[in-house]
């Protein structure tokens, strides 16, 4: 028995926000007091470090769990499966339902039991239910999807990740122009076909990590001290993710048995081009290579970070041929990779 992902689907956002649509926003320094230099200077900077030339945003009356379910649907129809045969539905989100304009989340009910309900799937045996994990959501859901069906307990799951990062940005911060929304879902099952997942690893570094990632007020000191923003120490990710992604990777390649040059492709969650390109090449480093051309694909450049939906959407995409000049074929060893909140750090190694 192979476990393997046999459906695909995602949901990409139709409101392209382009950097210099950022030109008459006031940016701020953590203390309130304005950038010393202009929003041009801002955007041009951004965009050398983190690749982003634009992202997208969903529309205003869409939610989470909606382009959750879009993506979902997808998914399933691509599989060409009965969704009641679904055993479990895992939603990896992390703010939940946001609506525009609004101060409060809404994860009453969750977000996979409103999936479930907008697929109207009957069977009470298909358990939803949601996971935070920060960035590396959907990585840990599938992790997740394979320990329950190499159990017994489970022999076909939806794993989701989606969110709507736009809604809860403090619009006076640069690192707002990171964020986006997207949505992504996989069917992962037991199968008779060669491949699937090899190895996978797991880590929470949270003793000095844990509020690298944190809800923090505005930049502007006007605004109601209230409501919160996603905030996040950039620096100390980026040292963190460095130091620890590329072990993790090496773990996770060790424990599967297959040699470095059999890799393919590297998907890493998309969240900065600079600090992905660094991991991959620090883990190649730990096996005394270099990186081979063209294998890190990347979707940030038009899509921006939708945090646990970057991975999902990116695997769709490669394997709808939706990626210029990439491609993931039968056979082919990738390993999927991701650090976010908390902080957590997860890969696995999959034949396809």
């Amino acid at each position: 028995m192979n476990i393997k992902i046999t459906g695909s689907g995602s949901y990409i956002p139709n409101v392209r926000v382009t950097n210099a649509e950022f030109a008459q926003h006031v940016f701020l320094s953590e203390d309130g007091a304005n950038l010393p230099y202009p929003n041009e200077t801002v955007t041009e900077k951004f965009r050398e470090i983190t690749g982003i030339e634009e992202r997208r945003y969903v529309e205003n009356d869409l939610l989470t769990s909606d382009i959750a379910f879009m993506a979902a649907e997808k998914a399933i129809a691509d599989a060409g499966i009965d969704p009641e045969t679904l055993d479990y539905i895992i939603f990896a989100h992390n703010f939940g339902n946001v609506k525009k304009d609004a101060i409060q989340t809404d994860i009453l009910p969750s977000l996979a039991s409103r999936v479930k309900y907008s697929l109207r799937i009957r069977n009470p045996k298909c358990v939803a239910y949601d996971i935070l994990f920060g960035c590396p959501g959907w990585v840990e859901g599938v992790i997740q999807a394979q320990a329950f069906i190499k159990a017994g307990m489970a022999k076909r799951c939806l794993v989701i990740g989606a969110e709507t990062l736009s809604r809860v940005v403090d619009m006076h911060d640069r690192d707002s122009m990171i964020y986006s929304d997207g949505a992504g879902a996989t069917v992962i099952e037991a199968t008779d076909e060669p491949g699937g997942i090899l190895g996978h690893a797991t880590a929470t570094f949270s003793y000095d990590e844990a509020y690298y990632l944190f809800f923090g007020n505005s930049f502007n000191k006007d605004h109601d001290p209230d409501v919160r923003y996603i905030k996040m120490h950039g620096r100390k990710i980026y040292e963190f993710a460095l130091s620890n992604v590329p072990k993790a990777m090496k773990d996770c390649l060790d424990a599967s048995g297959v040699d470095i040059s059999e890799i393919k492709k590297v998907l890493i969650h998309q969240a900065n081009e600079k600090m992905d390109e660094a991991i991959v090449h620090r883990f190649y480093k730990l096996y005394n290579q270099r990186p081979p051309e063209g294998i890190m694909p990347m979707s940030i450049h038009y899509l921006g970070n939708s945090s646990v939906a970057t991975i999902p959407t990116l695997y769709d995409l490669l394997v709808k041929g939706k990626i210029r000049e990439q491609a993931l074929n039968k056979g082919d060893v990738v390993i999927f990779a991701s650090v976010g909140a908390g902080m957590n750090i997860n890969a696995f190694v999959y034949r396809m």
